[in-house]
C-alpha cells in the first residue's frame, strides 16, 4: 500500500490551520505539491501563458536527469526552452550575469528555476535584469524593481532555504562579498512545485547541510522581532515537521513520507521568513562562508545551538523555545548539537579550521548583516563575537 503524501496526512497531528496547511500566506500564486508533481510542468508552465522557458538548473542536477525530465515535459507541452545549467553554490553578481547573457534576445516569457536556493535565487536575479535592466546591486533592499517581471516556476530539488516560497534573491556582489537581499513581491514563484520524488537524488551530505538550514530557518522566524501569529503558525508547523523528518531521512534516504516532511518543512519555514524575518545565526553563518567558504547550512548549524542559549535570556524567546516539542531553550539547543553530530557537520570553528585570531572581524561583519537587527534580544558586536567564541 502506498504512502499517503496528500498535505492533509502529511500534517495531521499538528495543529495547524487548513490556510496555513495550504500555503494560503505565500507571496507568489500557487504551490503545488504531491509525489510525481514535476510531470505537471508542461501544463503549469502553459498555464501562465509560457512558450519559451529559460531553465535555470546546476550541472548536478544536469548529470541527475533532472534536466532532461523538465525538457521532456515542457517539449511535450509545445514550449521552446533555453538552458542556463551553470549555476554555482552561493551565486554573485557574475553568475546572474552570465544567466542573462543565455537569455538575452530569446524573448522569454518564463523563467524556470530547478535546484536548490542557488538555483532559485540565480533564476531571481536573472528576472531581476532581464526585464527592469541596471546591475544587481540596483535591487538590494525591498521593492526596487520598477517593472513587471516574468512569471517564475520554482522547483526545489533540495529541503532547505525555502526560497520557492519567498520574494528574495539572495546574491553576493563578485568584488565586495557581501551577500544582497533583493526582495520584490513581483519577483516571487507564480507556481512552487514541489515533488518529493526529486529529492531523492539528493547525496546525504546535502540532505543534512539543507536540513539543518530548514530547520535554522524554523527556529529563528519563531522568535524573530517581526514575529507574527501567521509566521508563528508557519515556523511551528515547519519545525515540527522538520523535527520528525530530519533522523528518518538521514537513516533511510529513500523513505519518502520523510522525504516529503522535509520538503514541506523547508517550504513553510520559507514562508515564514517571507512572513517575518531572521536572526543572527544567520548573520553570523554569513561571514564564515565569506571567509572560509563554509557551506552555508553548517555554517548556520555550527553556531545556532549557541544563538538559542543567548536569546533565551529574553523571557519571550524562552517560552516559545519552549512550545516546540523539545524542552526548554536548553534542551533544543543540545537537540540541534544532536542533529549536528548525527548529520556527520562540525560543531566548533577550530575544526572548521577558523582562525580565532578572526573572531573580532568576524564579529563586525557579523554586526552589519542585514538579518541582525530582527534578533528577538538586540545585539552589539562584543556579544557576537562572545557567541563566536563560545563555539571555537
Amino acid at each position: 500500500m502506498s504512502a499517503d503524501l496528500s498535505l492533509e496526512s502529511l500534517s495531521a497531528g499538528y495543529g495547524a490551520t487548513d490556510e496555513v496547511v495550504n500555503f494560503a500566506h505565500v507571496p507568489g500564486g500557487r504551490v503545488v505539491f504531491g509525489a510525481g508533481a514535476l510531470g505537471q510542468l508542461g501544463p503549469l508552465a502553459k498555464d501562465v501563458g509560457a512558450s519559451r522557458v529559460l531553465l535555470v538548473t546546476d550541472p548536478g542536477l544536469r548529470d541527475a536527469g533532472h534536466e532532461a525530465r523538465c525538457l521532456d515535459y515542457l517539449k511535450a507541452a509545445g514550449i521552446e526552452v533555453i538552458v542556463f545549467d551553470e549555476v554555482r553554490e552561493n551565486p554573485t553578481t557574475r553568475d546572474v550575469d552570465r544567466a542573462v547573457r543565455v537569455a538575452e534576445g530569446n524573448n522569454i516569457d518564463l523563467i524556470i528555476g530547478l535546484g536548490g536556493g542557488s538555483s532559485m535565487d540565480t533564476a531571481k536575479g536573472t528576472n531581476f535584469i532581464l526585464t527592469n535592466g541596471g546591475r544587481m546591486q540596483d535591487y538590494w533592499g525591498v521593492g526596487k524593481a520598477e517593472k513587471p517581471m516574468l512569471p517564475l516556476i520554482a522547483i526545489p530539488t533540495t529541503s532547505g532555504t525555502g526560497s520557492e516560497c519567498q520574494s528574495f534573491a539572495l546574491i553576493a556582489d563578485r568584488e565586495t562579498h557581501s551577500k544582497m537581499a533583493c526582495g520584490d513581491k513581483k519577483a516571487a514563484a507564480a507556481v512552487a512545485l514541489l515533488d518529493p520524488e526529486i529529492t531523492v537524488t539528493q547525496p546525504t551530505r546535502v540532505t543534512a547541510v539543507t536540513g539543518i538550514d530548514a530547520i535554522a530557518h524554523a527556529l529563528e522566524t519563531v522568535v524573530c522581532n517581526k514575529r507574527n501569529e501567521v509566521s508563528m503558525a508557519y515556523s511551528k508547523l515547519a519545525f515540527a515537521m522538520l523535527r520528525d523528518g530530519f533522523q528518518r531521512v538521514l537513516e533511510d534516504p529513500s523513505d519518502i513520507v520523510s522525504r516529503a516532511r522535509m520538503q514541506l518543512g523547508a517550504a513553510y519555514a520559507g514562508t515564514a521568513i517571507e512572513n517575518s524575518m531572521l536572526g543572527i545565526a544567520h548573520s553570523c553563518a554569513n561571514p564564515l562562508t565569506a571567509r572560509y567558504g563554509t557551506i552555508h547550512g553548517q555554517a548556520v548549524g555550527v553556531v545556532l545551538p549557541a544563538v538559542i542559549r543567548f536569546n533565551a535570556s529574553d523571557a519571550g524567546a524562552a517560552a516559545i523555545y519552549g512550545e516546540l516539542g523539545v524542552g526548554d531553550a536548553d534542551e533544543l539547543a543540545n537537540w540541534v548539537t544532536t542533529q549536528l553530530k548525527s548529520a556527520g557537520l562540525k560543531t566548533n570553528l577550530q575544526d572548521l579550521g577558523v582562525d580565532e585570531s578572526a573572531i573580532v572581524a568576524m564579529a563586525e561583519e557579523a554586526a552589519q548583516q542585514w538579518t541582525a537587527q530582527f534578533n528577538p534580544r538586540p545585539v552589539d558586536t562584543g556579544q557576537l563575537a562572545d557567541i563566536y567564541r563560545s563555539v571555537y
